[in-house]
């Protein structure tokens, strides 16, 4: 699991929705429940780019944003 900066993670959000994101694992989940988008984090570094996120079917939203 790749450790993301605490206040980093205060300033990212998604870059298509501009919603808040939350840390599971290796990715960064976009709390947007339109888009359900998660970005990976490769070597410690979130790839924040629209065309690297995968979208998430709706369970698993649930299961790591809580909504």
């Amino acid at each position: 699991m790749q450790e993301i900066d605490r206040e980093l993670l205060k300033i990212l959000v998604c870059p298509k929705s501009k919603a808040p994101l939350v840390h599971e694992g290796d990715w960064l989940y976009s709390t947007d429940s339109e888009t359900r988008l998660r970005y990976p984090i490769r070597d410690g570094i979130p790839i924040m780019l629209v065309e690297e996120a995968e979208p998430v079917d709706e369970q698993e939203f649930r299961r790591v944003v809580g909504n």
